[in-house]
């Protein structure tokens, strides 16, 4: 208890004056930056239906690069543009909006693909777009199980989908199934579920919870899994009815995250891949950070989050981004590779390279599009 409050006291003293005296770059600026990234991408990556290969050979509809989808149909809600709408949906065709696994999987990986998949079908209702997607989220409901989210990435790659599909049917059963699956990562998974209320962080999985340890004695909070849940709260908070009867506990979950992380802010604005133990692998990481700017930028804009205390906080968050990982031809670094620990998809520099570059694009592209909507 003693380290926590130590690293509370040295991220507050540190996040003091020196982040107000930042300020967020001209929209001009950051849709720059962003045309620049997401562009490196499209130009590395001219078949969007190609197969990724790394240590093994994997379809293109995968995670990963569904993330890099929700990045880009942000970015196309700043910056329309006709190749990013082409982008997405030669992307679709290419898989018949299918499914990695197909509709028999319970896999919320494999759903992933679905968020982009119904963002498209709304603007252009094609039923082939979002039939696949449906069956399979149906087949979970039908399951009448809840437990399928066992790992925190899960909420992310999962949860949207489900709000999407409730609001498009007009069908609250969704909502229902989504809070239940929730719930059950946030309370049961585990010993007493993967989220701990004293810290407001989670678990990223069974195997992270007490009694393991960081080498620093701390629990260990995975920061891009951490991101993964902001990321999925500010999603399905943004097209959720306030109505819902679990909107309260999403958005006090959001707020009490947020609170934690501003806490532990590096000095330069980013944060360690070991949110509690800085020295375990904590040099600059920009997968968790973009997701918590993500957040930050989306609750300060939406005035759920003080802006004294967040704008400050996001704007360095983003501005050591774009100075420190930003290269001239637009490729990110400081990008941690797969896994789900800290020690996983390193060494992480510069000039690394992660086994797949798509999904830091993506939070990458969410985060700057948020910043965007606050800047003059």
């Amino acid at each position: 208890m003693r380290s926590k409050i130590f690293l509370a006291f040295i991220a507050i003293m540190m996040t003091g004056s020196s982040a107000f005296t930042q300020k967020l770059p001209s929209k001009k600026n950051v849709l720059q930056t962003l045309r620049l990234t997401n562009q490196y991408f499209m130009s590395k990556w001219p078949d969007p239906g190609k197969s990724i290969i790394t240590n093994k050979e994997r379809p293109s509809n995968i995670w990963t690069r569904a993330v890099y989808y929700e990045g880009l149909m942000a970015l196309n809600t700043i910056d329309p543009q006709k190749k990013y709408y082409d982008y997405a949906v030669d992307w679709g065709e290419k898989h018949k909006w299918g499914l990695n696994g197909g509709t028999a999987t319970k896999n919320a990986d494999n759903h992933c693909c679905g968020q982009t998949y119904i963002d498209l079908y709304l603007i252009d209702k094609k039923e082939e777009r979002i039939k696949d997607i449906k069956t399979s989220i149906d087949n979970v409901i039908a399951s009448g199980k809840n437990d399928d989210w066992s790992w925190i990435d899960a909420i992310q790659m999962g949860m949207p989908v489900f709000t999407k599909l409730g609001n498009l049917y007009n069908d609250t059963k969704y909502f229902d199934k989504m809070y239940d699956m929730y719930a059950y990562t946030k309370n049961s998974h585990g010993d007493k579920g993967l989220y701990n209320r004293e810290d407001h962080l989670w678990w990223r999985d069974k195997d992270f919870d007490p009694p393991y340890k960081e080498p620093n004695g701390e629990d260990c909070y995975w920061s891009r899994g951490n991101g993964w849940v902001v990321m999925a709260l500010v999603r399905v908070m943004e097209e959720l009815p306030k109505s819902d009867p679990h909107y309260a506990e999403y958005l006090q979950d959001f707020k009490d995250m947020c609170a934690a992380l501003v806490k532990i802010q590096r000095p330069d604005g980013l944060w360690t891949a070991s949110l509690h133990d800085p020295n375990h692998y904590g040099g600059k990481e920009i997968t968790g950070t973009a997701c918590f700017t993500y957040g930050f930028a989306w609750g300060v804009r939406k005035g759920i989050l003080d802006k004294k205390t967040y704008q400050p906080a996001l704007t360095k968050a983003w501005n050591a981004m774009v100075k420190d990982a930003v290269h001239k031809n637009g490729f990110l670094g400081y990008v941690q590779g797969t896994g789900k620990e800290p020690k996983d998809g390193q060494p992480v520099t510069y000039t690394s390279t992660p086994d797949f570059e798509d999904y830091g694009l993506g939070c990458f592209l969410l985060a700057g599009t948020e910043v965007y909507k606050l800047t003059k």
